[in-house]
């Protein structure tokens, strides 16, 4: 995820609380997602769809955060 950021990622991940833990939480649903759609966990196809819209808005956070940390640092 984000190849281009992957420095800032890693310099977010040590230094903002919030970053780390919306990054977790993507990872997270990234798993169960796989699991659920490889049938290793059992769930209803809406269940997947609802878990896959909140992975995309945490995604959409994520990457506000990098360009704003990507632009500071720049400026900087």
């Amino acid at each position: 995820m984000f190849p281009e950021y992957r420095d800032l990622i890693h310099t977010l991940k040590g230094s903002d609380a919030h970053f780390t833990r919306l990054f977790e939480q993507h990872n997270d649903l990234d798993h169960q997602i796989k699991r659920m759609e490889s049938g290793e966990e059992r769930a209803a196809h809406e269940t997947i769809e609802t878990l896959k819209k909140q992975k995309l808005h945490i995604k959409d956070e994520l990457y506000t955060i990098l360009r704003k940390a990507d632009a500071a640092r720049k400026a900087g």
